[in-house]
């Protein structure tokens, strides 16, 4: 099947309504800090003065280019029939955030102002709230039949000298080799290229992420040689089986969203350490493009230097077939849009399928919506892809096939090895503000408590607790509640210990994570994902604050070096700051160093969403 996108796409967004018995919440498109949630920063779209404020959610990969867009709408003062002026405001908001806000009533306090247009990566997400709200028995909100704004296809990114090294293009490359590689315990060795190590593939989970799930569906369909009509059979085939467990063996970690991936690749690029970081990841098309440009998150800060990476990045689109993401203008259906914010929406909607506005969506490495407009550069083999491609276009699987796709997913995905490292320090006892009767570690706590539901039975889970004056002889800087076994006969243990925890005295940040690196290190297995969950509310203040500096650079060159050293022990620190008082710039090093990601939870309200999106990286 050639380039038939409009039909794929409403396939895809009439049957992923199944993603709604799952809960997905988060959109692997999502690129920026790993803020709760964060607007669009451009000073032009803050005030609508006298005008009606059109409101817009916005999946953040689109962000800055609608925010450009919006900005020259607005300068053409456009107006309604009764004669209001219209004011476009678009503001990031993940995919899967967004599906669930609108489905809680959307709180203003906490996910900014009700949308009139939402953008989601993908049309499926429509279908998802409407069928939330349909077995809540609500009305939807999402309008069927809305017009993709640009288009970008799933590809497997791979650093150009594997994809040589396989032969690729002139050997086509599918899920089916992914999943030869990562089963041949020769790894590259079996190419000639036994430095590069083992093969090692990063994806996003399909519960949370549109690219993760898409992936997932592409594989199962190079599991069955079929291209359409999986079958509940297919599923439960042996052979199916394998397949999947061995793409999965061959996991980093997992994630809500390709941007981890993509910034750490960029950063052990230019340590020269790319080809041992990761050897494909599952993305779209446009990650490509941005990241061979020298812009892995896809947002280019004012004043922003690029520079493009040492070793680029090559899409390959899988020979078994893909899917493509479109990117819809929905005007909800819901009671605060008014006839004139509707038919200013309408305006805004005919302004970005203009011809001319269609060819900047190119410009920023996007496919048109409009399909009057041709696909030129950057989609183009400088950066990397192949505007010429897909040649193969996957069916979607029927509601009930991904329902159980999706179930086996959960039983055959890697698992982890995962120690919870919590800050109970005296800060942790306040209120995160005048609003809250709880206070943070009560928050905290119950995120936790909460988030133990995502792992698996056989996922090994520990507790470790730190603060100052802990222990018998109140000289320890940590105490293990739980050591880290199986979570399957221990969940109710983990979540009681979680609930009984006390704030106490100080933060020893750079001592307690540099200890807990020891010892997930001591007891590694190469079988699982090994990471450190570490959440702190503060800054590192153990009582020495002359020593700051030194704890940090040990333990910063420690973690490196087994990041880049040949000991094939990787841990992966994810931290989470906690509130405003969190000091994000050490977090983000800890993470940066082990190649992982830093969350930053600044506002305490958004700690359950935080902690959801940290345990799905496992």
């Amino acid at each position: 099947m050639t380039r038939g996108t409009p039909k794929l796409l409403t396939t895809l967004a009439a049957v992923l309504v199944c993603l709604s018995l799952i809960g997905a919440c988060s959109s692997n498109e999502d690129t920026g800090t790993f803020t709760a949630e964060s607007g669009f920063d451009s000073g032009e779209l803050k005030d609508p003065g006298d005008c009606l404020a059109l409101d817009m959610a916005v999946s953040s990969e689109k962000v800055e280019l609608l925010g450009d867009l919006a900005n020259e709408f607005n300068k053409s003062e456009p107006t309604t029939r009764s004669g209001k002026c219209i004011f476009v405001r678009p503001e990031k908001k993940s995919s899967g955030a967004a599906a669930t806000a609108l489905e809680e009533g959307w709180n203003e306090d906490v996910d900014g102002p009700k949308p009139i247009i939402w953008s989601p990566a993908s049309s499926a997400w429509g279908a998802v709230l409407n069928q939330r709200l349909a077995d809540a028995g609500k009305e939807p909100l999402a309008p069927t039949g809305a017009e993709p704004f640009m288009l970008t296809p799933l590809v497997i990114a791979m650093p150009k000298p594997m994809a040589d090294a396989i032969g690729y293009p002139a050997t086509p490359i599918g899920f089916a080799d992914l999943a030869r590689l990562a089963a041949d315990p020769q790894g590259w060795a079996a190419y000639g290229r036994p430095e590069w190590g083992p093969f090692r593939l990063g994806k996003t989970n399909p519960n949370f992420s549109t690219s993760g799930l898409s992936a997932l569906i592409a594989q199962t369909y190079a599991a069955t040689g079929k291209t359409t009509d999986l079958s509940p059979e297919d599923l439960d085939d042996p052979t199916v089986v394998q397949f999947s467990k061995d793409i999965e063996s061959a996991v980093v970690h997992y994630g809500d969203i390709t941007m981890t991936f993509l910034n750490n690749w960029f950063r052990a690029d230019q340590r020269g350490t790319s080809l041992t970081y990761a050897s494909a990841v599952a993305v779209e098309e446009k990650s490509v493009i941005d990241y061979n440009r020298g812009n892995p998150d896809g947002v280019v800060s004012p004043g922003e230097e690029l520079r493009k990476p040492k070793i680029p990045l090559v899409a390959v689109y899988p020979k078994e077939g893909t899917l493509f993401s479109d990117n819809p203008f929905f005007v909800l259906d819901a009671d605060w849009v008014t006839d004139d914010l509707r038919e200013g929406a309408k305006l805004f909607e005919d302004f970005v399928q203009k011809p001319e506005n269609q060819k900047r969506v190119v410009s920023f490495g996007f496919r048109p919506g409009n399909s009057d407009v041709a696909t030129t550069d950057p989609v183009s083999a400088a950066n990397g892809v192949d505007p010429t491609q897909p040649q193969t276009l996957l069916e979607v699987p029927a509601p009930k096939i991904m329902t159980g796709l999706l179930d086996r997913w959960a039983l055959n995905r890697k698992t982890g090895r995962v120690l919870m490292v919590l800050d109970v320090s005296g800060s942790m006892g306040d209120s995160p503000g005048p609003d809250s009767s709880d206070t943070k570690l009560e928050l905290a706590k119950q995120a936790a408590i909460d988030a133990l539901a995502e792992f698996k039975v056989d996922d090994e889970v520990g507790l470790r607790i730190f603060s100052t004056g802990l222990g018998p002889q109140q000289d320890q800087t940590f105490l293990d509640l739980q050591p880290v076994e199986p979570i399957g006969p221990k969940r109710e243990a983990l979540a009681s210990s979680i609930d009984g925890l006390v704030p106490t005295n100080g933060t020893p940040l750079y001592d307690v994570a540099l200890a807990s690196y020891r010892a997930m290190r001591e007891g590694y297995d190469p079988s699982r994902i090994n990471a450190i969950i570490l959440l702190t509310d503060g800054v590192n203040d153990d009582g020495q604050p002359d020593d700051d500096a030194d704890q940090r650079s040990t333990l910063l060159k420690e973690i490196r070096s087994g990041v880049t050293g040949e000991s094939g022990k990787p841990v992966r620190i994810f931290t989470i700051g906690y509130g405003s008082d969190a000091d994000m710039s050490a977090l983000t090093s800890i993470s940066e160093a082990s190649d992982a990601a830093a969350y930053n939870a600044a506002d305490a309200k958004s700690i359950a969403r935080v902690f959801q999106q940290v345990v799905s990286n496992f």
